[in-house]
């Protein structure tokens, strides 16, 4: 296996662990809270669609109208994937306040809550996508100012002439979408706020005891819905960035159980945002290594079914899950409704 090949696996790791990524980092900020989020799936699918959806309209419209309002100074402003990733975030938000509603406000069980928004987002992404646009559940293909274009950094042709470093950093690290670049800035970002910042203590807090966060005059309640709000934003960045950067429309399921993952990669990094960006870039790699088979029988000498490769992702997953890599402490008020005592 040479070097060019080992680099374009790394490549196909950095841009698939992207939105485990960030929505592994959508269920720490949740799960920090105390509150389980299994809906991670049904928030990324809805944004996807929302976000595909509105690119397309938006390119393919020449004058943009809003209940008889004119609205193109809006595409002026900014391009039609933009208005996307804008309507897909909100979307992702709506989903999450949902989940908020249910779990927090009503005390509902959290997990039902969560798989009933998956299950919500399975079929009304392809319910709306076919309504508009009649193409079986898929919006049309995005091209142009519809979808996040690859960003060459500074000084990438000159680097690249340094052996050995420079193809890493011109094919890896250069020419990927601003949202890869950006959901890797998230995580330092997310540290700070959750371990330097007095939101974030008493977000973890409430996440470990609730009860003593309401004897401070502190409230539970705003706490982790503000939590969920950033859970719907990252979850928004996540399916924005597979249906107009990853790739070029919204498909049927195309989050293909990536929020279970990130879920697993969240328990494997034990609750840990920079531990977390580790775990998605293994499960990455594995969803990297089943898109070249070439690679994994140059390794292991002999060819693998790509049934198996393609199951590596999800029997990680399962073995995680299970416990055999580590034992994984969630936060102690995790999952429990919280009632304010009398």
């Amino acid at each position: 296996m040479d070097y060019a090949s080992v680099l374009q696996l790394l490549d196909s790791t950095v841009r698939l662990a992207t939105p485990l990524l960030l929505a592994c980092l959508a269920g720490l900020w949740s799960e920090r809270a105390g509150i389980f989020d299994i809906g991670l799936e049904g928030k990324m699918l809805i944004a996807a669609m929302t976000s595909a959806a509105i690119a397309a309209l938006t390119a393919a419209t020449p004058t943009w109208a809003l209940f008889g309002l004119d609205l193109t100074w809006a595409k002026a402003l900014f391009p039609p994937v933009i208005w996307g990733l804008i309507a897909g975030i909100l979307a992702s938000i709506v989903f999450a306040m949902i989940h908020g509603i249910a779990s927090i406000t009503f005390r509902g069980n959290q997990l039902i809550s969560g798989f009933a928004l998956n299950f919500i987002a399975a079929g009304l992404t392809v319910l709306i996508a076919q309504s508009i646009f009649g193409q079986g559940g898929r919006t049309p293909q995005l091209a142009g100012d519809a979808r996040f274009s690859p960003v060459t950094l500074p000084f990438t042709e000159t680097i690249r002439r340094i052996p050995g470093f420079g193809p890493f950093y011109a094919e890896v690290i250069s020419g990927h979408a601003i949202l890869v670049y950006l959901a890797f800035a998230i995580v330092p970002l997310t540290w700070g706020l959750m371990y330097r910042t007095r939101y974030g203590l008493r977000l973890r807090a409430v996440g470990e005891n609730p009860a003593a966060v309401d004897t401070a005059g502190i409230s539970v309640v705003r706490l982790r819905y503000s939590a969920l709000i950033i859970t719907g934003i990252l979850c928004g960045l996540a399916g924005a960035y597979m249906s107009t950067a990853l790739q070029a429309g919204f498909g049927r399921d195309m989050t293909a159980g990536r929020g279970y993952i990130a879920l697993a990669a969240l328990i494997f990094a034990k609750w840990r945002p920079v531990a977390a960006l580790w775990a998605c870039l293994l499960f990455g790699f594995f969803q990297a290594l089943a898109l070249r088979p070439d690679i994994v029988t140059a390794i292991v000498q002999f060819r693998v079914p790509g049934p198996i490769l393609d199951a590596l992702p999800y029997i990680l997953t399962v073995l995680v899950l299970a416990g055999f890599i580590g034992k994984a402490i969630p936060p102690r008020a995790g999952g429990e409704p919280y009632v304010k005592e009398r």
